[in-house]
């Protein structure tokens, strides 16, 4: 599997080579199924908002850290979770939280998941 990030605004930096990183090491930390067939390897694409996550971001977050949980997050989507009912959420939420927790142990961050809010999650 590749990765390939492409910034196509110009209003917020991105540090590429840290997103990158941090990415690669989710993908490795988390127990994502091989696929069957080569073409398989090409998830899709996730795109991000970027003018729009920076402008969410409260003063005590760090915006690459809330890039990797956005991105994180797309990721399991790209995967098949989705989060429209609570059992579907809790799947998600669950990959989501394991993913996060073992990059977080690996960096020194404390990455939790876009949609721990959702249904009264932790």
């Amino acid at each position: 599997m590749s990765l390939v990030i492409r910034n196509l605004q110009r209003v917020i930096p991105i540090r590429r080579a840290p997103l990158r990183s941090k990415i690669e090491i989710h993908l490795k930390a988390g127990e994502f199924p091989l696929p069957d067939f080569p073409d398989d390897y090409n998830l899709g694409d996730i795109f991000l908002g970027v003018e729009y996550i920076f402008h969410q971001c409260k003063e005590d977050e760090d915006y690459n850290d809330v890039l990797t949980v956005t991105a994180t997050h797309g990721l399991c989507h790209l995967l098949g979770f989705t989060h429209s009912t609570e059992a579907e959420w809790l799947q998600m939420f669950q990959k989501e939280k394991a993913v996060l927790d073992e990059l977080s142990r690996r960096t020194g961050t404390r990455l939790q998941p876009l949609t721990r809010d959702l249904f009264g999650g932790s």
